[in-house]
């Protein structure tokens, strides 16, 4: 497999961020000073993917101003945000083929690119999905429990000490037989579970969570460290 496309979700609210959010949508608050687009950009082109694409919504003009002239597709929701489900399935005609990865932007990852991992243990006879996962012991920042667990062939079930990092490489064509216009991946996900085809891989780094004010220097001081 090569050069599979690359979706950053990028238009949610960012509610949880508070006030930081409220002349700018969540990509663009910095962490060490680099606004967390450009450290998901950075993943992205580290694996030379076919095309990038970025969804928009909220405060859209100050995302499409910073990446005015980079070498990136954006997809626009309007007027309704359509969730990371119906957001992917929007951005399908510039993706192209599958698999496709989708990236988080609002974490931060501590070690090898969790892309190269996914590339290099993606299976496309066993799986439609393959979830890029950091034990609960890994994590820094996440509050509340995992959320997934896998068996011996690292099949994914529901419930468990493993937190989705928020990167994954999955098949799209599921999608098209979703009726809403507005959903969440957990509904494709729920269908490759049941068919014995969502997979989870465990990420040997660290991951920290950039979904609250909190997190912001929290991801900074991982970034910081030397070894861990």
């Amino acid at each position: 497999m090569t050069n599979p496309s690359v979706m950053i979700f990028a238009a949610g609210f960012g509610t949880r961020m508070r006030h930081l959010t409220a002349d700018r949508p969540k990509p663009m608050i910095p962490v060490a000073g680099v606004p967390l687009i450009d450290h998901a950009l950075d993943l992205a082109r580290a694996v030379s993917p076919r095309t990038i694409v970025i969804n928009t919504h909220y405060k859209a003009e100050v995302l499409h101003q910073h990446l005015g002239g980079q070498d990136v597709a954006i997809s626009h929701e309007h007027p309704d945000i359509l969730d990371t489900g119906g957001g992917l399935r929007n951005a399908l005609p510039m993706l192209g083929g599958d698999p496709v990865f989708t990236v988080n932007p609002d974490v931060i990852w501590k070690g090898p690119n969790p892309l190269t991992l996914l590339t290099q243990n993606w299976d496309p006879d066993r799986m439609d999905a393959l979830l890029a996962c950091v034990p609960l012991s890994r994590t820094v920042g996440r509050k509340g429990n995992g959320d997934f667990h896998t068996d011996a062939e690292g099949r994914v079930g529901r419930g468990g000490e493993l937190v989705y990092g928020g990167v994954q490489i999955l098949r799209t064509d599921g999608l098209h037989d979703i009726e809403d216009t507005a959903f969440s991946l957990n509904l494709l996900w729920d269908k490759m579970a049941a068919n014995n085809r969502l997979y989870a891989m465990e990420y040997p780094g660290f991951w920290c969570d950039v979904g609250t004010p909190e997190g912001i220097a929290q991801a900074e001081e991982l970034m910081a460290q030397d070894a861990i």
